[in-house]
């Protein structure tokens, strides 16, 4: 992580989330492109595009400029309204060449997740799609060379939902299904196409994580849980229970239409498979969001998080590190670090230590961009995981920003290296 080398590497793959289309408008809210005013008057333009003949659904819709994902040796743009777009990073000058849309040899149809889960043991990846149609999710996975395997169409969920990100452990996936729901007659009427549904109680499912349909779903009612990303999953007490971290978006009317006033409470959830028992307790009472764990734990039981400090969403104006394994003892923020006034962030990300790591799971750093509204300075920041204020190690000047809102993630020298054509 001290390498400059590929300090540039994560700078031109996150720098990929900006150039993709530059003659988009930035959307930091992942609603905004639906919603309101400007969400009609976006479709519009659209809609004149494909009758004007400047654009053709059939070869894609979506931006790709959600997040991130390198599995199967190539490095995958994402856009949950689309598919994956396959891109290049050259590993000698940095330079981002687009491949086009990816469906997997015909396997894959409409779109896919822009958070899927890479298993660190397995190398195998899985994902799902949601849409307004029924079945309104499918879930699939791939295998570690990328090939995509069957759909797992999910009937269960009977209401076209919201379903942005979702958890893995070890042998289950967890789908939260929210309040935020899909209103198809607002695509024809011309109304917002997503809303809230207020006496609709939140559920979370649980699936066999090798499921070949979903007749071993079962469903869990947690109301007032409400979540747009996962921070992680894992199994405890010989598999009988499972546990999900999360940040909870208290203020939902918020997350359509003020996302400057969303406010997100990170909790820990329990689920007793054998008693159907469902705990919550919450981590901190900061707003928090964004959140990151070393990769080598995903869907594995790990002790730190670190989150993006709210002030407002999307604008991160520092990062907190969460002890999760001092959940019930109040607030969990075992570290933090504040950028200063003016001065917000993107997502963190954490890079292992694989150099000088001992073994334990904080050795390692926290990168991200931040810019400076007072200045228009732009910096890609290197701290240090394990120092009680996140101590900045390293800061490289940038000639430009990286707009708020974006996923992104570290992809090391070897993985760029060993990218197929």
């Amino acid at each position: 992580s001290s390498d400059p080398v590929l300090c540039s590497r994560y700078v031109q793959t996150y720098k990929y989330l900006v150039e993709r289309d530059a003659g988009a408008p930035v959307m930091p809210n992942v609603f905004s492109g639906f919603h309101g005013v400007a969400g009609l008057a976006r479709g519009a333009v659209v809609a004149a595009r494909v009758l004007t003949g400047q654009m053709n659904p059939a070869e894609g819709v979506g931006l790709a400029n959600t997040s991130l994902a390198f599995f199967g040796g190539r490095l995958y743009a994402l856009g949950e309204s689309d598919l994956p777009y396959t891109v290049r990073v050259d590993p000698a000058t940095g330079e981002v060449t687009t491949h086009g849309r990816c469906d997997f040899g015909g396997r894959l149809f409409m779109g896919m997740t822009a958070h899927p889960k890479k298993d660190p043991v397995t190398g195998e990846v899985f994902a799902f799609r949601y849409g307004p149609v029924p079945p309104f999710v499918t879930y699939f996975r791939f295998d570690p060379a990328g090939n995509k395997g069957p759909d797992v169409p999910i009937f269960s969920v009977r209401q076209p939902s919201f379903l942005h990100d979702f958890a893995v452990t070890e042998r289950y996936a967890i789908f939260p299904e929210i309040q935020i729901v899909m209103q198809p007659m607002g695509m024809v009427t011309g109304g917002a196409p997503v809303g809230s549904d207020a006496g609709k109680v939140p559920r979370l499912g649980v699936l066999p994580k090798y499921a070949t349909d979903e007749t071993e779903m079962r469903w869990f009612e947690v109301p007032g849980f409400n979540i747009m990303h996962s921070l992680n999953a894992w199994e405890e007490a010989d598999g009988e229970e499972l546990v999900l971290v999360a940040p909870n978006v208290l203020s939902l009317e918020h997350a359509l239409e003020r996302m400057e006033l969303v406010h997100s409470c990170v909790e820990k959830v329990r689920i007793n498979l054998r008693t159907g028992a469902v705990s919550r307790t919450p981590l901190s009472a900061e707003n928090l969001d964004f959140g990151v764990i070393h990769p080598g734990y995903l869907g594995r039981r790990n002790r730190y998080g670190y989150l993006g400090i709210g002030d407002p969403m999307p604008k991160i104006s520092g990062v907190a590190k969460l002890d999760l394994d001092r959940a019930g003892t109040g607030d969990c923020t075992v570290a933090r670090r504040d950028f200063g006034p003016g001065c917000f962030a993107g997502e963190p990300f954490f890079v292992p230590d694989d150099v000088e790591g001992d073994g334990n799971e904080d050795d390692g750093y926290l990168v991200c961009y931040v810019h400076n509204e007072r200045t228009g300075e732009n910096q890609f920041v290197v701290m240090d995981a394990r120092s009680p204020q996140l101590d900045i190690v390293a800061e490289v000047q940038l000639p430009a920003r990286v707009p708020y809102g974006f996923h992104g993630m570290f992809v090391t020298q070897a993985e760029l290296q060993a990218q197929q054509q």
